[in-house]
Order: C-alpha cells, then structure tokens, then sequence
C-alpha cells in the first residue's frame, strides 16, 4: 500500500512535468512561425538560440541561492505560472522588439524552473528508484519531443496561432495544478532565510566551488558530459544547413528525419523504462555516451538520407540512456541542501560556452567549410567521450556508480 503511494506521487510529479514538455514544444514551433513571419529573417529566427543563454548569464549567479532557501515545488509552481501569463500574452505583441522582451522573461522563469525541479525530484524520489523514473521521465520527453509539434501543427491548421499559444498557456496551468497535489517535501523556516544580497551570493560561489574542489572526480564527470553535450549542441545548431546544402537533401526529408531521431529517443526510453533496473548505471553512462557519439560520427561522415536517419537512429536510441543515467549520477552525489546552487553555477557555465561555440562553429564553418567543421566537432566529441568511459569503466571509480550510492557516502569516499 506504501509503494502504491509512493508511486502515485512520482505518477504526479511525472505528469506535471511531461505536460510542461509538451507545452514548451508546442511553444517552440509556434514562436518560430511568429518570429520569421514578423521578420522573414533567418537571422532573427536563429536569435532564438542565443535568448536563452544570454539569460542564464545574466541570472545563473544568483537563482541557485534563491532556490536553495526556499521552497522548491513553490518556485516550479511560480515559475509555471509566469510561464503561461508570458506565452498568452504573445499574441498581444505589437512588434518583435516586444516578442523578445516576452522571450526573455520566459527564459528567466526557465533559468528557476530548471535547478528548483532537479532538486525537488532529488528530495520526492527515493534513492533505489530514481533510475527508473529518470527513465520514464526521459520516455515522457521524447514523447512530448513528437507529440508537443503535432499537437501545435494541427491546431495552427485548425484555428490560429493566438489561440493555439493560448491553449498553450494552459499547458502549464494544468502541470501547475498538478503539482499543486504534491508535498512540500521539505519545511522552510522562514526566520533562517538569508536576505539575496551580493554578499550572501558570493558566500554561495565560494561554497559551491569549495564542494567540486572536495569532490573532483564528481566534477570531471559532470564536467565532461557538459562539454560533450555543448558538442552536440553546437552541431544542433548547423542541422538544418548540413542536412539540407551540404547532404542536399530536401525540407521532407530534414522533418521526417527530426520524426525518426524522435520515434529512437522514444523506443530507447521505452526500453530503459522496462529495463532500468537490470541496467548497470556506469553502462547507462559510459556506453550509452560512446553509442551516442557514434551516432553523431555517423552523422558527420554521412552522404546521403540514409546514412544520417541510421545515425540519428543511434544517437536518438542512447542519448536517452546518458541523460537519464548522468541525471540519476547527479542526484545521487550532489547534496540537497545545495543542489540548486551547484546546477545555477553549472549552468552558468554551459551557457557562456554555448554563446561561444555557437560563434566559433559559425567562423569555422565561413572559413572552411560545414562539413569539415561537422567532423572536427563529432572527432572532438569522440576523444571526450573515449577520456569519459575509460574513467568510468576504471575498476577503481565503481563505487561512485552503485545504485545505492548516495551523496553523503560519496562525500566520504571522494574525502
């Protein structure tokens, strides 16, 4: 009876979030169609990339400490309201300079939503079961990554774009009211909150610092990751030019490729999901990472439709694997009580490196060429993801991948 109830907690929270994903899928192909329909610039359209980052520049010093002392679930559902008052009011914008102070006040509440939920997940699931949620979770998104489109494209078709961005807004109502069913799972004494001043954010950082230097071969695993998937980022960015004037192929065929990288991520989480337990989380990890690039090495040699739908089968199939394997790593070595500070400050950092990877892949691609470029990348990416497995295949780092493990545990091993 315990466990029933217990899952049906974890049914909430997953709800909750997959709703929330399909409706920032949903967000994201309408605000494309409004943006070049204003502007019909593709320049505009690839600004869209760089709102995000620039925000969580601007934001990232600070939200952790905002976070780390306050209510989580409260924060997310805060964060889902402001998200659905923003995209209603898309409509209403008169002109682009409007839509993009819309964006950013989105992409703010995203920069709190994203550090308040891993650490919220962390304290709601129990240790022996975050694999497998992190699997069903990750199942949740690529499903959503399938149906949040379709679900936009035809109700564009069927009524318009306000009233679809209107729909869209109740998405986050009805993930806010889920979550609303959930506890707390944590009591904030409100007398021991520390005011959001600069001293008390740079007594965070120095905190936050002082934790990935006691622990660094948690970090070199974070660490890592995070630049292999900056890697595969920079090549996202680049897709559609690569696909369609490098390869040659047509806008069909770049949709239908999108659906089929879509159909692996969800037939490789499906098959996590059922067998998550059975899956050692160091061969979720370090396999699924080499898998995944292999995908993406598949991807920058390729000639033809072919060729790229069986890398983008590949890395659809195991990216789902590392994302839900280093999510698991994550919440079983980072402690709780500062947790949203430790993914602020990693973050902050994945975004200034992604503003300069996008301009950098931008400058290669004008001075040599894409392709050469797309190899380099999926090369470079290769060598991190070789440096990755070797270090958690090693024989002397299994401990930090035990299912049991926690993060106190792994405080002392890495002392």
């Amino acid at each position: 009876m315990e466990k029933k109830k217990e899952w049906r907690k974890l049914a909430i929270l997953l709800a909750s979030i997959g709703i929330a994903n399909i409706g920032d899928f949903v967000y994201l192909v309408v605000i494309n169609i409004i943006v070049f329909d204003m502007t019909g610039s593709a320049a505009a359209v690839a600004g869209l990339w760089i709102v995000s980052p620039i925000v969580n520049i601007c934001t990232k010093f600070w939200t952790g400490s905002f976070i780390d002392y306050r209510s989580k679930r409260a924060v997310m559902m805060v964060t889902y309201g402001f998200r659905a008052a923003f995209i209603a009011l898309l409509p209403l914008a008169p002109n682009i300079a409007i839509i993009y102070l819309i964006l950013v006040c989105l992409s703010v509440a995203q920069s709190f939503f994203t550090p308040a939920s891993m650490t919220y997940t962390t304290m709601l699931v129990p240790v022996e079961k975050r694999k497998r949620f992190n699997a069903i979770r990750s199942f949740c998104s690529s499903s959503a990554f399938i149906v949040g489109p379709a679900i936009g494209g035809a109700m564009i078709l069927a009524t318009s774009i306000s009233w679809t961005l209107w729909a869209n807004a109740l998405f986050f109502v009805v993930a806010a009211i889920f979550l609303a069913l959930l506890p707390k799972a944590e009591k904030i004494n409100q007398a021991t909150v520390p005011k959001l001043t600069v001293a008390q954010v740079a007594k965070d950082f120095t905190a936050v610092a002082a934790f990935l230097r006691n622990h660094q071969y948690i970090t070199f695993i974070y660490v890592v990751f995070l630049l292999v998937m900056l890697f595969s980022f920079a090549m996202d960015t680049q897709e559609v030019v690569f696909t369609q004037q490098v390869v040659g192929l047509s806008q069909v065929e770049y949709s239908l490729l999108v659906s089929i990288t879509g159909i692996g991520s969800i037939v490789g989480a499906a098959v996590l999901a059922l067998f998550a337990n059975h899956i050692p989380l160091r061969h979720m990890i370090g396999s699924g990472l080499l898998l995944m690039t292999a995908g993406y090495l598949m991807y920058a040699f390729s000639w033809s439709f072919w060729s790229i739908a069986a890398g983008f089968i590949v890395l659809g199939l195991f990216n789902v694997f590392v994302n839900a394997g280093m999510a698991t790593f994550y919440q079983n070595h980072i402690p709780v009580k500062m947790m949203g500070r430790v993914t602020s400050m990693m973050q902050l950092g994945q975004s200034i490196f992604q503003i300069l990877f996008i301009l950098a892949v931008g400058v290669m691609a004008d001075w040599f060429s894409l392709r050469l470029t797309i190899v380099v990348l999926a090369l470079a990416m290769a060598v991190l993801a070789c440096l990755f497995a070797i270090s958690v295949f090693r024989p002397g780092n299994r401990p930090f991948f035990e299912d049991q493990t926690t993060n106190e545990q792994t405080g002392q091993q890495a002392r």
